[in-house]
């Protein structure tokens, strides 16, 4: 893990300095944009599926390929089990299936996830590395492409979604589970927290922290689906109102 503890000073990462607040503000305004210019971008569906494919594939495989360069390749923490590379995946299963369970898993634990991430990074490298690039905009660009597909695609977040979330999360965790005790890695962070600060070290001491993250990741996904709830009825209430 030699690259990952490099402490040249040319890249260091400080959380909430002003090359992190310039990614977080760049998070926020394509949020935003997202939504202001969602009627148009509904007019070109197919086109917008391609462009977020297409950066995905390449910001994660470009990843890969500068491990791989730097012979630091190695399945324990390279395989596509961390939360937000699993998270990439759904995505990209949901640009090129537009299957509404998967829209489901990507806005529950995508969103969840790479907002954490984006938030408070586990990250070595800051600007202007590659890997400062990298990490902050393919974890955007997850939560963009949930976002995209509730604004301008009209998908829609259910109570249902909640619960299939929270279980397919304790699935990819027990499978990281298993892969960590065979690796000795820390995918998903199970083994133990992250190098650098982050929100889960406000919650306890291995292994209590796990236990406080399914609460966490339950209420979050359930805060997540409130927006939705009330829009949700109204159809319902609106045929009630003709039937009567």
């Amino acid at each position: 893990m030699q690259l990952f503890e490099q402490n040249n000073s040319s890249y260091s990462f400080e959380i909430f300095s002003t090359s992190h607040l310039v990614m977080v503000a760049l998070f926020l305004f394509g949020c935003f944009f997202l939504y202001f210019v969602r009627h148009r971008l509904a007019g070109h569906k197919t086109i917008m599926r391609v462009i977020f494919l297409l950066l995905l594939l390449f910001l994660e495989g470009s990843y890969h390929y500068w491990l791989w360069i730097g012979g630091e390749w190695d399945v324990s923490f390279a395989l596509p089990l961390h939360l937000c590379s699993i998270s990439v995946l759904l995505c990209m299963l949901l640009l090129i299936l537009q299957k509404r369970l998967l829209f489901q898993l990507t806005y529950y634990i995508g969103i969840a996830g790479a907002t954490m991430a984006i938030l408070t990074p586990e990250l070595f490298f800051g600007y202007p590395h590659f890997r400062y690039f990298q990490f902050f905009l393919i974890h955007i660009i997850i939560v963009w492409t949930a976002l995209l597909y509730i604004f301008s695609f009209k998908f829609s977040p259910t109570s249902k979604g909640v619960v299939t979330a929270f279980i397919s999360l304790n699935i990819f965790a027990s499978v990281a589970a298993v892969i960590n005790y065979v690796t000795g890695g820390n995918y998903m962070f199970l083994s133990h927290k992250p190098a650098t600060g982050s929100v889960l070290d406000f919650f306890g001491p291995y292994p209590y922290y796990i236990l406080v993250l399914e609460g966490v990741a339950l209420l979050l996904f359930v805060l997540m689906y409130l927006p939705f709830k009330s829009r949700r009825k109204d159809p319902l209430k609106k045929r009630k109102q003709l039937v009567d």
